[in-house]
């Protein structure tokens, strides 16, 4: 099924009953995937495992609501700085001097059987969610949102009639995303537990423009 650039627009090329068929992708909703591509060190590794926790619904979290401001996570932080500008430049493109500070950050841990429950991230732009230990099998899912008053049981399903969809989650890898999106993650079925370290962001700079009455200036 191949794709072509309209005017900006991605659009798919199917071919059914012998028509030919141009889909447009209108307003999709993005999700930012990074690879690391380097093994944690054993600082890191120490700090993660060493958090104090919290119950947290499905699963536990840490006391710690800012650790990515830690001087062991310096490294890591600065990659996920740049994955987030990259991410910003990409889907919102704006023309003023903008950018988007992370505010908390937090480790997820979750033992066989247990799970994060379905939630989205609220005073947040852009939310992420990096793997710091998984399991084979892991995944994480992202719902379609709104109420659909017709609903009619597909055939096959795709990208458009789903109404969830689900990526998945591997060491090292790090998945941005509007933070209104609402997202879960199953129950752990292997015996590794899950760890995962989640942050939210904010613009700091010039939002809107003074023109049309939309301007604001957020400082850091």
């Amino acid at each position: 099924m191949p794709t072509m650039q309209l005017k900006g627009i991605i659009a798919t090329q199917m071919a059914r009953n012998g028509l030919n068929m141009n889909m447009h992708h209108l307003f999709p909703i993005p999700i930012g995937m990074f690879d690391l591509n380097r093994e944690l060190t054993d600082e890191e590794l120490l700090f993660v495992r060493g958090q104090e926790t919290r119950p947290n619904e499905g699963n536990v979290t840490s006391t710690n609501n800012f650790v990515l401001r830690d001087s062991v996570m310096t490294s890591l932080r600065g990659w996920i700085e740049d994955c987030v500008a990259e991410y910003f430049k990409a889907i919102v493109n704006p023309k003023h001097d903008v950018h988007l500070r992370i505010t908390q950050s937090w480790f997820n841990y979750s033992e066989q059987g247990q799970w994060h429950h379905k939630h989205a991230h609220p005073n947040s732009f852009i939310s992420g969610v990096f793997y710091l230990n998984t399991n084979a099998d892991d995944k994480i899912y992202f719902y379609r949102s709104g109420w659909q008053q017709i609903k009619f049981p597909p055939e096959e399903w795709n990208l458009y009639n789903s109404e969830s969809w689900w990526f998945e989650a591997k060491v090292g890898r790090l998945i941005l995303f509007p933070s209104s999106l609402e997202h879960n993650v199953p129950s752990v079925q292997g015996e590794e537990t899950r760890i995962s370290m989640s942050f939210n962001t904010f613009p700091v700079g010039i939002v809107g423009d003074e023109l049309s009455l939309t301007g604001l200036k957020l400082e850091a």
